[in-house]
């Protein structure tokens, strides 16, 4: 199968004028295209914005930012294991410029996909939740150890599990209360599914981070659905994991806002307590 700029390429002479005007200021530069916002596309373009979503439906995409992750994943056929958008003969310049628009273009077609009811919801259940356990493997495990590190400051009684066992266990002695928070980008892991189900069946709620339609979203009490831009079958986990810590931390400022001003308070002191801990900024030695 072609990617996009390919499909772009090979099929300029059959769209219209104000299409094809899209399409050229995309060709001419595609990495500076994965930075654009749709206006300013339509402004370099010479087009108005229906214009431009009329031209991301035509090659099969919902909108504009999903056809920018497409073109962070077709600028290149990619190094085998390391990332689809990167070359074996790039430079540094040449691959860092790519894994950071990637990363940007994956977050912003994240951003535009997650539904603020289904974020509505699943603060509801943080905020009701007696203790809430993270559980992740693999690449998700720092992710859900970092949920631990912010949802902590809650008030709440707060785990992070990357241990298949430990977390059968967990959900094995699971109450009506539990929070079970499931990190898995393809949904596909059996295990975390099979623990998923326990704890559902042992009366906790169970939200999933994780693919739409997966074996674990099917198995969640609630899911958000996290977009898919890589094959982390082949290629190294990257964008994948940015996007779940930033629905974390979506999450997070979801919960501070629910507590209100009045928690405010107990946040500061948590801050506080680590000025001990740190070198002054105008400490002398440190110039």
């Amino acid at each position: 199968m072609r990617n996009l700029l390919e499909q772009i390429q090979g099929r300029l002479d059959e769209l219209n004028k104000a299409e094809r005007k899209v399409a050229e200021v995309i060709l001419l530069n595609p990495q500076q295209a994965t930075r654009f916002s749709i206006a300013a596309l339509a402004q370099a373009a010479k087009v108005s914005e229906p214009t431009v979503n009329r031209f991301c439906r035509s090659f099969g995409v919902s909108g504009y930012p999903e056809l920018k992750l497409q073109l962070a994943q077709s600028l290149a056929s990619g190094a085998a294991y390391v990332s689809r958008a990167v070359e074996a003969d790039d430079d540094p310049a040449a691959y860092t410029q790519k894994i950071f628009g990637s990363a940007i273009a994956s977050l912003d077609s994240a951003c535009q996909q997650l539904d603020p009811q289904q974020i509505s919801r699943a603060v509801d259940m943080m905020i009701q939740a007696r203790q809430i356990h993270f559980f992740g493997l693999g690449a998700s495990a720092p992710v859900a150890l970092d949920a631990q590190h912010k949802f902590f400051r809650f008030n709440l009684a707060v785990s992070a599990h990357a241990d298949v066992l430990m977390q059968r266990m967990l959900a094995s002695v699971a109450h009506t209360g539990d929070l079970f928070v499931i990190i898995s980008y393809t949904g596909r892991t059996r295990e975390l599914v099979e623990v998923a189900r326990l704890a559902r069946e042992n009366g906790a709620s169970v939200l999933g981070l994780t693919a739409a339609g997966s074996p674990l979203a099917n198995a969640c009490s609630l899911s958000l659905h996290i977009p898919l831009p890589e094959d982390t079958d082949i290629y190294m986990p990257m964008t994948s994991r940015i996007i779940q810590l930033t629905v974390l931390d979506v999450l997070a400022t979801g919960m501070t806002l629910r507590r209100g001003v009045d928690f405010q308070p107990h946040l500061r002191k948590i801050k506080e307590s680590l000025n001990a801990s740190r070198y002054p900024i105008e400490d002398d030695e440190l110039n």
